[in-house]
Formats: C-alpha cells, sequence, structure tokens
C-alpha cells in the first residue's frame, strides 16, 4: 500500500499539485501504517509478534492474558553480564556469571545418586558444572554452544573450581552469525540481563521471554495514560510508567546490582506502588460508599446498657471495654457497621460479639452468628444458651446435621421472628432461611468463608425495613488468628479494625517445650502424672496436606497405640474430621465433661474448643505444622487457673524453617509477632493454612517485601480520595477511579468483608 501511495504523490508533485494539504494526508498514511504494529497494554497476547494462539495458552497459566500482564511480569533476578568474569579470574566463595563454550558433558552414576557433569572452556581454562538427580540434562548441551552460567563458586576437593547446580542459559552456536543470532546476542551479553521463571514446562525459556518482552516494549503505543495524580507522583519522585516499564525489564549500565535483586530501583518502586495505591484506593471508595448506604441507627440507652451488664459472666477487661465502646459506637450510625474483631486465643471474642448481639436483639432485631464447623457452632451455641437465655434469649441452632424435620421447624421460628440469636454454620446460607429482620451478622474465624458466602449471609436483609432500600445489617467479623498489618491493611482495608490485646485476670502463661519423638516415654509419663492430678490432656496428630487419608489412619493407630497399651487404664477419645456430627459431638461433651481424660484428635480441635481442666497440649509431628496451626492449638490450654504445658514433638529432621517455627513457638506467647513471623515464612497466599479467597492477586508487589510501601499508598489513597483540593483536582480524581475500575475486578479480586 505504502509503494503504491509514494508514486501517486509524486505525481501530484510533479502535476503541481502537491498541496500542503496532500502532504499531511501522506503524514497521517504513514503515521497509520507505523500504528498497525502498535500494541497497547490491554491487547490481547496472542496479537505480540513471536507468541500467537498456542504460546498465549501457555502465557495464560501465568496469568498473561494481555500486553499489559506480559510487561508486569518482572524478572525474579538480575545475571550482571556487562562484565562476565574470567574463568581464570574466578575465586571460591564468590557468585558469578561465566559465559563459555560447552566441551563436553556426561551422566556418571553413585551410590546415592546419578550426577550430571558439564565442562565449560575459555581458550585453555575450563569450569566443571555438576547437578544432582539431573538425568533431563543428558541431552541438553552440544559441544561448541555458548552457554551462560550463574552460581556460587566452590573449590572440589582436588583444588578444581566448580559450580555446584548453576543457573544457565544457552546462547546458540558460538561464532554464529545470522542477523537474529546477534540481535539476540546483544540481549543476552554485554548488559545487566533479565531472568524470567519459565513457563509450560520449560517450552517457554528466560530467553523467550527476553525477546517478546523486548517486541512488546519497542512495539508499545507511546501514548501511555497516566492515572496517578500529579501531586503524588511529584511527592514521590515516580518515573513516568512508558520509563518504569522499560528500565525494570533493561537496567542501564549504572543501575545499583543490589536494588535490582531486592526489587528498589526507582523502576520497581513506581510499578510497586501504583498496584498497591490502587488496592487502597479501592478500599477507601468502598468505606465512603459505605457510609452512604442505609443502615440500622441502633440506640443504646440505660435499658440495653442493663441488659449487656446482666449477662457479663466476669468483670470485664480493659480491653473488652474499649472494644465493645468501639462496636457501640459504630451500631449507632445510621450506615452498616463493617467491623473486624482481632483478638488472641483467649480474650474473650465471645463475650464481646455477645454483648453485640444485645445490643442489636434490645432493638428488636435478630443476630445470625455464623462459624465454619460444627463444633464451632455447637461451643458457641452452648455458651450463648449457658450466658443468654437465663435472661429471657431465644436461642437457637441450625446445623447441615439436624434432621429435616428439626430443620423445618428452625426456619419457621426464624422467619416469623421467634429465634432472636441464630448460630449456624453453612447452613444459614440455604436459600429456605430466610430473616424476619436481621440487624447483625457475626462472622466467626472468617478466614474460613469464601468471599461471597458472607457476602450472603450478608445480604440475607430486606424483610423488616424499607422494601425500596432496605437496610443493611450491621457486620462484625471475628478472628482468633491474630492478623499481620500488612494483611489487615488489604485484606480487610475497607473494614475498621478493633484489638483484644490483652488476657483477662486468672490466666497462667503456657510453657512450651520441644522435645525429640525419641523421648516419647518422657513424655507419657508427664502425661499420667497430670492425669493422676485431676487434669485433662490432648494428643493432636498433624492433618498431612498430601493425603487426608494418610493423616486420618494416623490419628486412628495413635489412638489405638494410646488406648490399648500406653493408657489402658485411662480413659482415652478420638475425634477427627470425618466422624460424623452425632459422634464428635458426643466425644466433645465426654471430655468437656471429664468423662474422657485424654482426648486424641486432628484440627478439628484447633479452634473453638473450651475445657478449662485440659493443661497439657501434646502436638506429634509439631514441625509439620504451620506457626499459626500451633498456636492456636497450644490457645486450647491453658483456660483454667493450673499451670498448662505444650509439649511439641518432633520427628526426624526439621528444615531450617520448621527450625524458625519451633523456636518461636517456645519463645513467644505473643499472637501478633508469630503471626508475623508465619506471614514471612509461609507468603501471604498460604498463610491461613488454604489459599484465602479474596486476596488480592499481586502482579509487581509482595507484601512482605513491600510493607512500607503499602503504608504509603494507604496514606495516599486517603490524601486523593479527600479531595477535590489544592492538591488534586476533580478531573484526576475521575481519572484515576476510571483506571480502579478497569483493573479492580481481574487483577485485584473480589476484596470484600462479604
Amino acid at each position: 500500500m505504502l509503494r503504491r501511495t509514494l508514486p501517486f504523490c509524486g505525481v501530484l508533485h510533479s502535476a503541481g499539485l502537491y498541496t500542503a494539504s496532500v502532504m499531511r494526508i501522506q503524514e497521517s498514511l504513514l503515521t497509520f501504517l507505523g500504528n498497525l504494529h502498535m500494541v497497547e497494554l490491554t491487547t490481547p497476547v496472542q496479537y505480540v509478534k513471536g507468541i500467537g494462539p498456542k504460546l498465549a495458552e501457555i502465557l495464560a497459566t501465568k496469568g498473561i492474558a494481555t500486553v499489559g500482564d506480559l510487561l508486569h511480569y518482572l524478572p525474579f533476578r538480575y545475571e550482571d553480564r556487562l562484565n562476565p568474569r574470567g574463568i581464570a579470574e574466578l575465586r571460591a566463595g564468590e557468585m558469578a556469571t561465566v559465559i563459555g563454550e560447552v566441551r563436553n558433558s556426561g551422566l556418571f552414576r553413585t551410590r546415592r545418586m546419578p550426577i550430571f557433569q558439564l565442562t565449560v572452556g575459555q581458550g585453555r581454562s575450563r569450569l566443571k558444572c555438576l547437578w544432582f538427580n539431573a538425568t533431563y540434562l543428558q541431552d541438553k548441551f552440544k559441544p561448541g554452544e555458548l552457554i551462560a552460567l550463574y552460581g556460587k563458586v566452590e573449590q572440589d576437593k582436588s583444588g578444581e573450581l566448580q559450580i555446584i547446580q548453576p543457573q544457565f542459559e544457552m546462547l546458540g552456536e558460538a561464532g554464529g552469525d545470522g542477523a537474529d543470532a546477534k540481535a539476540a546476542a546483544s540481549l543476552e551479553v554485554g548488559r545487566i540481563v533479565p531472568i524470567y521463571e519459565s513457563a509450560g514446562q520449560g517450552r517457554v525459556t528466560a530467553r523467550w521471554f527476553r525477546r517478546v518482552i523486548r517486541t512488546a516494549l519497542d512495539d508499545l503505543t507511546p501514548e501511555l495514560a497516566e492515572t496517578i495524580p500529579a501531586a503524588v507522583r511529584e511527592r514521590l519522585a515516580l518515573l513516568s510508567p512508558r520509563e518504569a516499564l522499560w528500565k525494570v525489564h533493561w537496567p542501564e549500565a549504572g543501575e545499583s546490582f543490589e536494588d535490582l535483586q531486592s526489587s528498589r530501583t526507582p523502576a520497581h518502586i513506581r510499578l510497586i506502588f501504583e498496584e498497591l495505591f490502587f488496592i487502597e484506593l479501592g478500599l477507601e471508595l468502598k468505606r465512603r460508599q459505605l457510609k452512604t448506604e442505609t443502615g440500622i441507627a441502633f440506640r443504646l440507652d440505660d435499658g440495653v446498657r442493663q441488659a449487656i451488664k446482666k449477662i457479663l459472666p466476669f468483670h470485664p477487661t480493659a480491653a473488652q471495654k474499649r472494644v465493645l465502646k468501639e462496636i457501640a459506637d459504630d451500631m449507632q450510625k445510621p450506615y452498616p457497621m463493617r467491623r473486624l474483631l482481632q483478638g488472641d486465643v483467649g480474650s474473650g471474642k465471645t463475650i464481646v460479639s455477645f454483648q453485640a448481639a444485645i445490643i442489636a436483639i434490645e432493638n428488636g432485631y435478630q443476630v445470625a452468628l455464623m462459624a465454619p464447623t460444627e463444633i464451632l457452632a455447637q461451643q458457641h451455641y452452648f455458651s450463648a444458651r449457658r450466658i443468654l437465655e437465663n435472661a429471657g434469649y431465644r436461642i437457637v441452632l441450625l446445623t447441615g446435621s439436624l434432621e429435616a424435620d428439626r430443620k423445618r421447624e428452625i426456619r419457621r421460628h426464624i422467619a416469623q421472628g421467634n429465634a432472636q440469636l441464630i448460630i449456624g454454620t453453612h447452613a444459614l446460607l440455604e436459600e429456605k432461611v430466610e430473616f424476619a429482620r436481621p440487624g447483625l451478622v457475626i462472622v466467626d474465624e472468617q478466614h474460613r468463608f469464601g468471599v461471597l458466602q458472607r457476602h450472603k449471609l450478608m445480604k440475607k436483609s430486606g424483610e423488616g425495613g424499607d422494601p425500596d432500600k432496605p437496610a443493611e445489617p450491621d457486620v462484625l467479623v471475628m478472628t482468633a488468628t491474630p492478623i499481620p498489618r500488612t494483611l489487615a491493611l488489604t485484606l480487610y482495608g475497607d473494614l475498621d479494625i478493633s484489638v483484644l490485646d490483652e488476657l483477662p485476670p486468672g490466666r497462667t502463661p503456657i510453657v512450651t517445650r520441644r522435645i525429640t519423638d525419641d523421648r516419647c516415654a518422657e513424655v507419657w509419663d508427664f502425661v499420667r502424672k497430670q492425669v493422676a492430678k485431676g487434669h485433662q490432656v490432648y494428643v493432636v496428630y498433624p492433618v498431612i496436606a498430601e493425603s487426608e487419608e494418610t493423616e486420618l489412619k494416623a490419628a486412628i493407630k495413635m489412638y489405638r497405640e494410646l488406648s490399648g497399651k500406653i493408657f489402658a487404664d485411662l480413659k482415652v477419645g478420638l475425634l477427627h474430621g470425618r466422624l460424623d456430627a452425632d459422634l464428635k459431638d458426643q466425644v466433645m461433651r465426654m471430655f468437656q465433661k471429664g468423662e474422657l481424660q485424654i482426648l486424641v484428635a486432628t484440627t478439628v480441635i484447633e479452634v473453638g474448643v473450651d475445657v478449662p481442666n485440659a493443661t497439657v497440649m501434646v502436638i506429634e509431628h509439631a514441625e509439620r505444622f504451620g506457626l499459626a496451626q500451633l498456636h492456636q492449638l497450644r490457645g486450647r490450654i491453658g483456660r483454667g487457673a493450673a499451670k498448662s504445658f505444650c509439649i511439641l514433638m518432633t520427628g526426624g529432621k526439621v528444615t531450617e524453617e520448621g527450625e524458625r517455627r519451633l523456636d518461636a513457638m517456645v519463645k513467644t506467647h505473643d499472637g501478633f509477632q508469630i503471626a508475623e513471623l508465619d506471614l514471612e515464612l509461609r507468603g501471604p497466599g498460604e498463610f491461613f493454612g488454604t489459599r484465602q479467597a479474596g486476596m488480592p492477586n499481586f502482579r509487581v508487589a509482595n507484601l512482605i517485601r513491600d510493607r512500607q510501601l503499602l503504608e504509603l499508598a494507604k496514606r495516599e489513597a486517603a490524601a486523593v480520595m479527600a479531595g477535590p483540593n489544592s492538591e488534586v483536582t476533580q478531573v484526576e480524581i475521575s481519572r484515576a477511579l476510571v483506571a480502579l475500575r478497569t483493573r479492580w475486578q481481574r487483577t485485584y479480586g473480589l476484596v470484600e468483608v462479604g
């Protein structure tokens, strides 16, 4: 088309008709043709040169669907190939990049494992590389090929230098002179080189990513909209989006290598801050929108206060008084309460939630309390009856295991408004369950529920208010798993947070000890002495993630050994998740009444089980538990006046991470310290043991590494939403909100209390 157009323009020129307007047409046409190759951040990734539909399917497994996703697929490390080291210059103990020629390779077998050996050369200098159990490398290397290696240089027994398990990348034929080879080589050597995680089981390599990301950057449209307000950009000295994307993938020679490896270059900071800023902007927007919704302004007069005081079984702690005031203040406001109540095990969350329930009930509303397991729901039901029934409140329990007739009867009481406090499991979410006048929703151990489940319970409203705009019930979510501040700012950033940071008086500190299982005889002797004093004991076996079936058999085997041999003269019970509800209930009641002296269990006892007479918790294979889970289990004891003991038994070799978990358990009882370490060890996605529903899907940010940037993003987002003002205009706010809507659902997921 261009060849046809230019001669035509020449004819016009010779005819004296080549006017300024024709020149503008030519310029526009050239621009149009150039833009045909341009891509935008929203362009599907398959349209990037060198990708296509099949490779796009592989990229989709990495969450890469658009050009923007591809350009935010950042290197996980960098190699300094500006000045690759000569083999003769290498010294033991240093990290080094070496580019050399493959000389020979082969597999040799030892008694323990096969070892693959590669020899790389530079002139007369040679370097040996070893990989263990790497039979897959047998046909990988061809003599004469160039290879880039990165790893720690070591010295073998003979004094020869070697690199064990180096990172490597093939650079093509040594001396290859094709145009494509030269172009590719320019991305591989003589610069700081980005290293990407491969995809498609190695089919899409780091080298491939370098090539297509470079292509995408070259073809990226020059007009990248700036969505962060100017005052924020200037205050933080943020790079432009285009400059940040270029420099994060292709750092300049003078860039700090340390900053690159720690993701602290200006380019990294721009991209990380932008991601966190829009999360916090969305949460700030939701907080503000909530205050425009119709809620229930509960009255808190002397009659309600007296009703609260009447049910208290003990004098509340200062923390409980403070938290109840925060909740009560929220409940009096005309918009819905959305509050997270955090409290370490035994801090009194349940009694605070019952006090909040009384405020709603005394105002003529119903309260729903949802728990993740039947055991915990039953525990709440028994506690509520003990504390509230004498005051005349009507309480019902609705769980999946109830008989159909009983369920129908309970649902009828709920629909007619006869039931004031409704305690249950997921059964509360069933469509047949209708509330007459819901006023407060309490969700216990909320991290165990999916986001949409919480939302569904919250929306069971409207039957008792304005049919055109029904009042939203207040929501109180509770957790005994202390949540690190970084997670609270993202997962629950749209909630107000209350913290119970004080234990009730009379609680004695729990003595925690770790011991290897070859000393189990001493442990069982100690258990017998505690039982002789009239106390009770938990013995917990781990839930093994790889095979739940294996875990179940192990718990049963343990029970048989303890009840049949070691403690044949004592009363030993068994509790695990596969028992039917009636049997679980029977076992727990027997243990609570003291009819069982030892309870062998899995982690079904992790939350909600309250037996003040239990003073010993033995956790077998403690190294296989997460820190939060260990802390929760330990919280089952120390609930009475007697001294309590938690014994962490380990079997076999303990990993370095396992050692840190066990040491933390021995050294501290502070749930928030433990939670911060657990987050650091396991990462945000697995903090609760399973992938948290509603967790933002971060592309470039890391909650552990980027804590300070997260705090900064929260402050800046709040400042922007406080506008318009002298710093930020309405146009800038609107532009930021448009950008937020385009990325919120797909990129960040549904971050919601409900």
